[in-house]
């Protein structure tokens, strides 16, 4: 039996695996937990693949901490959206369609808001917002996960929650049980799953503008519905069986993504994206440049933008603005944000700065290539609330920063001036 060459992109050091068969226009294909060379080894998930390669430019790959691709600590939802970047680079594809299942679902659902002029259109199977059961029931399940992964018994269990066909069939049971032992440690399949419980995506939904395609079981019709008119581009398509299993809808599913990925390109002309937006400033500042003499200040105050470009070059974020002793910066995602932050406020303490942040993340308008509109205005009012030393931040970002490590203290909901409603504030902890 063939299997594809593999082959190696570079995200920011780490290497992620994947796999390039057949022609037409380009579909990659952001799997579940697996090993992405064992998808050609079992009879099922083969035909799945194969009839796809038999119609589009078929681009699998392994996201970071799964399968063959490298396992960092700190795997996050950005993260991920930095391994469909590097796949798309390594390929040489401007954009492409993106194909993602359940949890992948929503990674591809992140990127397509972020960066929508790589995204041609977007095929989720069984997306969600929010992950379903009590917080009780989650940890319930990330502790058996953490204990069982990999002993025969639970990922018989497992197996057959996901598909009959495992149940039925005695040699895909061993081939799924083989190929998920392959694609993760306990560990690691572990905090895969941490971060699929604490993902919610409830406010990034309405920012997804490429076209959308929601498929989906019976079982999931309300969900998927909700979530497909929440889109403003979205639509919903329901499949017969009743499998978490893409690869059990078989044919229905694959001459829908066929169909999907042969329409008529969009032009990718979208002037909004989402973002992450940081506010500083130094506390105290007028106190200190009285006391210091000007020129002195004036020097202390160079000293410290020098230390925040750098920051900002080492964490990805780009500079919009710069007044007095505050910076204003944008990034593609919150963690880098956070971790940025941080860095500002532990690089002004040797210099005697007191450094205060604040982030949200939101939609907005690119205008002249700058970023306007009320998300930018929120992150501003964030920062307006955070105490000396803190980095602050809206419930969006604490939503989106799954896995990347983050702790968080609640700090209530704030009115905040000019912004209607309430809006939940976060402490990050350090």
């Amino acid at each position: 039996m063939s299997i594809p060459e593999l082959h190696y992109a570079r995200s920011g050091g780490v290497a992620i695996a994947y796999q390039v068969v057949g022609a037409g226009p380009p579909v990659i294909y952001a799997p579940h937990l697996c090993s992405i060379e064992a998808l050609w080894q079992a009879p099922h998930t083969r035909r799945f693949l194969d009839r796809l390669a038999e119609r589009v430019q078929l681009i699998v790959f392994n996201p970071r901490g799964t399968g063959l691709s490298d396992r960092p600590r700190g795997i996050s939802l950005e993260s991920r959206m930095d391994d469909i970047n590097a796949v798309l680079d390594a390929t040489g594809l401007a954009r492409a369609t993106l194909f993602g299942v359940s949890e992948s679902a929503n990674v591809c659902a992140l990127f397509a808001s972020t960066f929508p002029e790589r995204c041609e259109q977007l095929i989720l199977f069984t997306p969600y917002e929010t992950a379903s059961g009590t917080d009780e029931e989650r940890m319930r399940w990330i502790t058996d996960m953490r204990d069982h992964w990999g002993e025969r018994a639970w990922m018989e269990t497992f197996a057959e929650g996901i598909s009959p066909v495992y149940r039925r069939d005695p040699s895909l049971m061993d081939w799924f049980v083989w190929m998920q032992r392959a694609a993760a440690s306990p560990g690691a399949a572990t905090a895969f799953a941490r971060m699929q419980m604490e993902t919610d995506l409830t406010d990034v939904t309405p920012t997804i503008k490429v076209p959308t395609l929601v498929v989906h079981r019976s079982e999931d019709r309300a969900a998927a519905r909700a979530f497909a008119e929440r889109l403003p581009d979205g639509s919903s398509a329901e499949i017969s069986g009743h499998a978490y299993d893409p690869y059990e809808h078989g044919d229905e599913l694959t001459d829908l993504i066929v169909q999907v990925a042969h329409r008529e390109p969009v032009p990718s002309t979208y002037d909004t994206v989402l973002a992450t937006f940081l506010f500083t400033d130094l506390t105290d500042s007028t106190v200190m440049a009285a006391g210091m003499g000007d020129e002195a200040w004036r020097q202390l105050l160079a000293t410290h933008h020098a230390d925040v470009r750098r920051e900002l070059a080492r964490f990805r974020g780009t500079e919009v603005n710069t007044a007095g002793d505050g910076f204003f910066c944008r990034f593609d995602g919150p963690a880098r944000a956070i971790a940025c932050a941080q860095a500002i406020i532990d690089g002004g303490e040797p210099r005697g700065l007191v450094v205060r942040a604040g982030l949200h993340t939101g939609e907005c308008t690119l205008v002249g290539g700058e970023p306007a509109g009320i998300a930018v205005h929120l992150a501003a009012r964030v920062l307006g609330e955070a105490n000396p030393g803190e980095v602050l931040v809206s419930r969006t970002v604490k939503d989106l920063v799954a896995g990347s490590g983050n702790a968080f203290e609640d700090r209530g909901e704030h009115t905040l001036k000019g912004i209607p409603g309430a809006w939940h504030l976060y402490a990050v902890e350090r």
